[in-house]
C-alpha cells in the first residue's frame, strides 16, 4: 500500500481531518473542485487559460467519485481530510466527508498543489519553517486577476513562503521545474506589489510572519478555485479545504499536468 492510499484511508475512517503539509513527501498532492456537469466545459477552458494557477493533472466522468489515474481505489467523497461546500457561489460548510451531497452531475477536476514541490525545496538546501508536521504554508488574495472564461474568473490567491534571502534564486530554480505544481513563483518581496496583505491569511491558517534575513515569496495557489466558483455562483460546488489536501500515488518527480483526456 502506499502512503497517499494508507492517509487518503486515515481520511475515509475520519481519523486525518487536519492539514496535509509535509506528508507523504514525494507523493503528490492535489487541489479538488467538483464542477456541475453543465458548466465542466467552460472550467475546463478556465483552467487551460490559467495553466499557473491550475495545472490540470486529471478530470473526472460526470457523477464518478474516483480518479484512478491518480491512485488507487480514490473516492473523492471521504479521501481529503476536509472539503469547503459552496452554494450559489458562497461558502457554507467545511465538511471532512461529502457522501450525502454527492450528485450524478458532479465532475471532479485534480489540479497540481505546491505543497508538492516543498520536500524538493527542502531536500535541496532551502529552509523552510512551514515544512513541519501541524505546520502549513499561508494563503492570500491579491490584485491580480486570472484570465476569464465563461462564467468564470476574479483573482488569483497565492501561496507564501519564508525564504532565506540567500536561498531565494535556489527556491525560484526548484520550483520553475515543477509545473504541474504552480512552478515558478509569481512574485518574490514585498505583498503590496500584489494586492496582499501579510495579516490576513485565508482561513487564519499557515506561517505569516518574516523574520530577519528572510523574504516573502508568493507562488500561484489553487485556492483560486473558491473565487472563480464565487465568480460563477453554481448552485453547487465542492472543493478541498485550504491545506487539506487530495494526496495522491503519483511520484512528483515526472509527473507532467494534464492534456488528454
Amino acid at each position: 500500500m502506499t502512503a497517499g492510499r494508507a492517509l487518503r484511508l486515515e481520511a475515509r475512517a475520519g481519523r486525518l481531518s487536519g492539514p496535509t503539509g509535509s506528508m507523504a513527501p514525494g507523493l503528490a498532492q492535489a487541489n479538488l473542485a467538483l464542477i456541475p456537469a453543465r458548466l465542466a466545459e467552460d472550467f475546463e477552458a478556465f483552467l487551460r487559460a490559467n495553466p499557473a494557477a491550475f495545472p490540470l493533472l486529471a478530470r473526472g466522468r460526470a457523477g464518478d467519485p474516483t480518479l484512478p489515474e491518480l491512485g488507487a481505489d480514490i473516492d473523492l467523497r471521504t479521501d481529503l481530510p476536509r472539503y469547503r461546500v459552496f452554494r450559489d457561489g458562497a461558502p457554507v460548510a467545511m465538511p471532512t466527508d461529502i457522501t450525502d451531497l454527492w450528485r450524478d452531475d458532479l465532475t471532479a477536476f485534480a489540479i497540481g498543489c505546491s505543497l508538492s514541490f516543498e520536500a524538493d525545496l527542502v531536500a535541496a538546501g532551502v529552509t523552510l519553517r512551514c515544512h513541519a508536521p501541524g505546520l502549513t504554508c499561508s494563503a492570500f488574495d491579491t490584485d491580480l486577476p486570472l484570465t476569464p472564461s465563461g462564467p468564470f474568473g476574479g483573482r488569483l490567491v497565492v501561496s507564501m513562503r519564508a525564504v532565506p534571502a540567500g536561498q531565494v534564486a535556489l527556491a525560484e530554480a526548484v520550483t520553475r521545474a515543477h509545473p504541474q505544481s504552480h512552478g515558478a513563483p509569481v512574485h518574490v518581496g514585498d505583498p503590496v506589489v500584489i494586492g496582499a496583505d501579510l495579516g490576513r491569511p485565508i482561513d487564519g491558517i499557515g506561517l505569516t510572519d518574516i523574520r530577519p534575513g528572510e523574504v516573502p515569496v508568493f507562488w500561484a495557489c489553487g485556492v483560486s478555485l473558491e473565487r472563480a466558483i464565487a465568480h460563477a455562483a453554481p448552485d453547487l460546488a465542492i472543493t478541498h479545504a485550504p491545506g487539506h489536501m487530495l494526496i495522491t500515488d503519483l511520484p512528483v518527480r515526472g509527473l507532467a499536468p494534464e492534456t488528454t483526456r
